[in-house]
């Protein structure tokens, strides 16, 4: 069992950056592949960025590859999204999932949800 909360959303305008952080409870969070993914209104989540137990391989979506970085330091439990030249349509709620050491790109293969960040980008 892992508990994920996330942090560091907000307001920024177009062209800005923010830092999400996913913090994750437990002992085994370096056994967990983690993936970031986000759902705009009225729109299915969809997948971000997943990055492996030990780091050494991420994934990203085509929409945001050159532009957003994932990241995690397993002695701090944490995950981050590095999220640069953001664009309006990257406004939405972003969440962080977890599941067990293989890494995935799909949000059915993820057991564990947090409750989400806002994120929303001005023009």
């Amino acid at each position: 069992q892992v508990q994920l909360v996330e942090s560091g959303g907000g307001l920024v305008q177009a062209g800005g950056s923010l830092r999400l952080s996913c913090a994750a409870s437990g002992r085994t969070f370096s056994s967990y592949a983690m993936g970031w993914f986000r759902q705009a209104p009225g729109k299915e989540r969809e997948f971000v960025a997943a990055i492996s137990w030990n780091g050494a391989t991420t994934y990203y979506a085509d929409s945001v590859k050159g532009r957003f970085t994932i990241s995690r330091d397993n002695a701090k439990n944490t995950v981050y999204l590095q999220m640069n030249s953001l664009k309006p349509e990257d406004t939405a709620v972003y969440y962080c999932a977890a599941r067990k050491i293989v890494v995935a790109t799909r949000k059915d293969e993820y057991d564990y949800w947090g409750q989400g960040t806002q994120v929303t980008v001005s023009s």
